[in-house]
């Protein structure tokens, strides 16, 4: 009896050190194919407090809360089921998916980068009179597209693993990136009113709480500006990708050659300097379709509005 309660124990332990090296490989899968879908994230983040700038301070975490909690819905109620019916099926469908999302990001950069060179807002001042629950639909809308590209990102890292793998790892993704995301946004958007609080204080602490309380226009302007460069690098890189693996190898393969030879000539900075020049042509890549798409959409709607018009 000894001797098979002290199997047993042993075979629970086996099973347990399984479990947690299993669990291990799922944090760590997570984590690398969470990487890959930072410039989405820091999108994401930067998109997120357009949507409660207008708003009174009492109300903005509290909607940002709403937001967050239709993210979580969209991904584990929609986007979830979706890419692993996709993954376990069709999945040669994952690349074409993968690029029109990526066109979608340059569309999205291309289109900031515009309304910058033309002083206007890209979404429009009338976010600013929209009632609480139109901000959050609209907020959600705008979370589905950035979530399905994070989670088919993430999902393209993990296409090879078994389906069981493949569902913790999306699920771990998903929770952590909508905890990152929402929880950043939330302590950006309140960080101006911890300013004022400590403003109000004395000595230096008073000083840190002003220059914070200035400090906040300028870095919501470089989210803003981060923000738009990872979309068109993200897009263009996984335009650039995705042409070579559905075999349209030469543009690739062009700005291959050109990271290694900018690798080979930088000695020890060269991992950097290859990676950045490889950043740069997505980024290019990019700005281009995300150019040649704001222009096919803008004279697609004018064609509309003057089809519209009254004779």
């Amino acid at each position: 009896m000894a001797g098979g309660l002290v199997a047993l124990l042993d075979d629970v332990a086996v099973l347990a050190r399984a479990a947690a090296a299993s669990v291990d490989d799922i944090g760590a899968a997570a984590a690398k194919a969470g990487a890959k879908a930072a410039g989405v994230v820091i999108d994401d983040a930067a998109v997120t407090p357009q949507y409660v700038r207008s708003l009174a301070a009492e109300r903005e975490v509290p909607i940002i809360r709403r937001i967050a909690v239709g993210s979580l819905r969209n991904k584990f109620l929609i986007i979830l089921p979706a890419v692993l019916v996709l993954s376990q099926f069709v999945p040669w469908l994952l690349t074409p998916i993968l690029m029109a999302g990526g066109a979608y990001l340059c569309y999205e950069g291309a289109e900031k980068v515009w309304a910058k060179l033309a002083h206007h807002d890209a979404h429009g001042a009338e976010e600013q009179s929209k009632d609480e629950k139109t901000l959050v639909s609209g907020a959600v809308r705008t979370d589905l597209i950035l979530s399905a590209e994070i989670m088919v990102i993430t999902l393209n890292e993990v296409i090879d693993e078994p389906f069981w793998s493949r569902l913790a790892i999306l699920a771990v993704v998903a929770l952590v990136m909508t905890v990152v995301v929402y929880g950043a946004v939330a302590l950006i958007v309140k960080m101006d009113d911890a300013g004022l609080r400590l403003a109000q204080l004395s000595g230096a602490v008073a000083s840190f709480g002003r220059g914070l309380v200035r400090a906040m226009p300028r870095v919501l302007t470089a989210l803003t500006v981060v923000g738009t460069a990872a979309m068109l690098w993200v897009g263009g890189h996984i335009l650039l990708v995705g042409t070579d693996e559905l075999g349209l190898h030469a543009l690739y393969a062009a700005v291959h050659h050109v990271e290694e030879a900018a690798h080979d000539a930088t000695g020890a900075l060269g991992g950097l300097v290859g990676w950045l020049v490889n950043t740069a042509f997505s980024a290019l890549l990019g700005l281009i379709v995300g150019a040649l798409v704001v222009a096919v959409v803008t004279l697609v709607s004018r064609r509309r509005k003057a089809g519209a018009a009254p004779a």
